[in-house]
């Protein structure tokens, strides 16, 4: 039985001894992060700016990078803020909104890529209904939805981690997560397996099955179509495949870090695996929508080099 004590704070651990390379690794997190805000907003901006990018999928788009800035915002100040302190301390509150944070961000982007999979399937397999199946109402009606379902579904499955009784505040990681806490539990609810199980579902495979089965229809629709209109299918469609295939790497990383617990892998990859969507995921969506789509490339250069063709 361990001995339950009053925690008001929670220390980091991985973080350990870096001494001086903490300069160099605040610099490389510092310059990551920036880049992530500036790429996002960039697209944001170019989006707003430019009236012919004022479409459904664009505004889905605009929507996503939101939830990128946001979720690389959830990680990466507390970060930097550790580079230079000696305790890697963090208190209850902020450990508790990181978790918030960062778990509302993960559905959101599940949804967000299912939103845009659907704006695709109509677009591709019912153009005559497209522009009264996807107006403007409707897709900022979808997009509450994305935001109101990603707190709805953390709140159902991660509430009860808000009344837990700690019997230690070390947390073998560089930021706070909902499982590392609940091991620091005195008493660990027999639900909160079944809750993560819940979580998983509803923020991960009811979205995946959405897109599957878009993606599905649009492959369908394709076999059907001429070369130019699969061609155009391709290019609309793989930037969202490629971050939906990346989220799917970075949750399967995740699970082999905390379900699985291989032995023989140094600290340092345990500490980076769950990390991955963290680093990754954030810089690859503007990158793939704003160097691969020709339309928001084009906007781009006009924007930054004030052409006006």
């Amino acid at each position: 039985m361990c001995e339950f004590t009053a925690i008001v704070s929670f220390v980091l651990t991985a973080y350990g001894n870096i001494g001086e390379l903490k300069y160099l690794y605040f610099s490389i997190i510092l310059f990551w992060y920036l880049s992530i805000c500036v790429a996002n907003t960039l697209l944001i901006v170019v989006i707003h700016v430019d009236r012919r990018l004022h479409e459904p999928m664009y505004i889905l788009l605009c929507n996503l990078c939101v939830n990128e800035i946001k979720f690389s915002t959830s990680l990466y100040p507390l970060l930097l803020s550790q580079m230079f302190s000696d305790s890697h301390e963090v208190t209850l509150p902020w450990c508790f909104l990181q978790i918030c944070c960062l778990y509302t961000s993960a559905p959101a982007e599940f949804c967000s890529l299912a939103a845009m999979a659907y704006d695709r399937y109509i677009a591709i397999c019912h153009p005559l209904h497209y522009n009264v199946l996807m107006n403007t109402e409707r897709v900022f009606v979808m997009i509450l939805l994305v935001w109101i379902y990603s707190f709805v579904s953390f709140i159902l499955s991660f509430s009860f981690i808000f009344s837990l009784k700690f019997c230690a505040n070390t947390i073998d990681n560089v930021y706070c997560d909902h499982q590392l806490l609940i091991k620091l539990s005195c008493s660990v609810s027999v639900h909160s397996n079944i809750l993560e199980i819940f979580f998983a579902i509803v923020s991960i495979f009811i979205p995946f099955s959405l897109i599957s089965v878009s993606y599905m229809k649009i492959l369908k629709a394709c076999r059907k179509t001429s070369k130019e209109n699969k061609q155009k299918a391709v290019t609309t469609c793989t930037p969202q495949i490629v971050s939906v295939s990346n989220l799917f790497v970075g949750c399967i990383f995740s699970f082999i870090n905390f379900r699985l617990l291989v032995a023989h892998v140094p600290d340092e990859v345990h500490v980076i695996l769950p990390m991955y969507l963290l680093i990754c995921q954030p810089i690859l969506t503007p990158f793939m929508y704003g160097f691969y789509l020709p339309k928001i490339r084009q906007s781009c250069e006009r924007f930054l080099f004030n052409r006006n063709s």
